[in-house]
Order: structure tokens, then sequence, then C-alpha cells
């Protein structure tokens, strides 16, 4: 089985991809709490247990990071803090890393409101997909997207992301489960790289 090399930092600009670690707690819990209400609907939640279960409870933000850390060291994750300008402004994790004939993961993240509509997002999923696609080996990346989910649906249609599809009731989100948009690229589909590809676009859209 192929090891993702880890940690890793990736970096374009003002963008900082680094390893999530336990120190980052304070931060990470002060930007989670002041997003709550934008972030609460399109965050996973824990499905009611089943007949005579006991009911299971969210992990600590330190059971959360150590779990992280130890699938990233089995090689199926990847678990990011976002930085912008030196500040903690979101998580990225690509997660579900499959070898043998699939080679896929998928990307997950959000981001701190105060920092949406710059090309934060664009830049950090752009960054880690090049790392899946040219230093980890993967062939194959997924985002899985509420359709109410404009902002989120946006950031993968900028990068260029194929919308595949729609797998009903997919994930257990905000209380119930619902319905997702399947986009996804493969490698041979940006020979240049999706970091610059994107850059392109935006050169172009300010060009206009």
């Amino acid at each position: 089985m192929n090891v993702p090399s880890w940690p890793v930092e990736l970096a374009d600009g003002d963008v900082l991809l680094r390893p999530i670690k336990l120190r980052d707690q304070r931060v990470w819990r002060e930007v989670n709490r002041r997003n709550r209400e934008w972030l609460r609907p399109w965050e996973a939640t824990i499905p009611p247990p089943a007949p005579g279960a006991p009911p299971a409870q969210r992990p600590t933000y330190r059971q959360m990071v150590r779990h992280l850390r130890a699938e990233a060291n089995a090689g199926r994750m990847l678990p990011f803090v976002i930085e912008y300008q030196g500040h903690l402004v979101g998580q990225l994790t690509v997660a579900g890393i499959t070898w043998g004939s699939m080679c896929s993961g998928h990307v997950g993240y959000w981001v701190d409101r105060e920092v949406a509509g710059r090309g934060v997002m664009p830049t950090a999923v752009a960054l880690a997909t090049d790392h899946c696609f040219r230093t980890v080996g993967l062939h194959r990346m997924e985002v899985c997207i509420r359709p109410e989910n404009g902002p989120s649906r946006r950031v993968v249609e900028k990068l260029g992301f194929r919308e595949e599809g729609l797998r009903p009731r997919y994930l257990h989100i905000d209380g119930g489960w619902r319905d997702h948009l399947v986009y996804a690229l493969t490698a041979e589909e940006v020979p240049e790289g999706l970091l610059h590809r994107w850059k392109q676009a935006r050169r172009a859209h300010h060009e206009k």
C-alpha cells in the first residue's frame, strides 16, 4: 500500500495548508464558534443509534486530532488546517483514500466566513489536489456537496470539477440524511496542475 508523505505543508502566496495540531485547539474553536450558524447547515452529524444502542458522542477536539493523525499515518487521510496571511481560517481534509484499482480520495472543507470570496478555498483545494495527484499518486478526487450549498459548489465549479450526479440521502448532515451532488476530477484532466489552471482562470477573470 502506498503511504502518503506525512506530515507535509503546501503553500501558495498567502494560503498555507499544514497538518492540524493539538495546540491549534484554542484558535480552531474560536473560528468554529464564530462561524457556527454559517457552518451548521453543512456540517456532518451523528445519526441516531440503533435500537437499544447507546447514543454516540461527538469527539472532543483532542480525540478528533488524534484520530486524524492515526488515519494520516495509516495512509487513509490527509488532515490540514488552512492558514491565510498567517491566521488559521479553516480546515481541509482529504479522506477515504483508497488504493488498488481505484486510487481515489475525497475532499471536505470549511472556511471562516470573513475570508470567503478571496480565493482562499479554491487555492487550498487546488494545492491539495495537485499534491494527491503528483506526490501521493491518486488518480481521482471527489467532492460531495449538498445541492443547497451554493458557496461550496462555486469553489469546485471555479476549479473545473465535473458534476457527475446526485447521491440521494448520502450523508448525515445537520440532523438528517441529505442528498449530495458529486463533483470529480481525474489526473488526466489537469496535466498542467490544478493550481496552474486556477491561476490562469483568475488572471483571465481580472483582465476582463
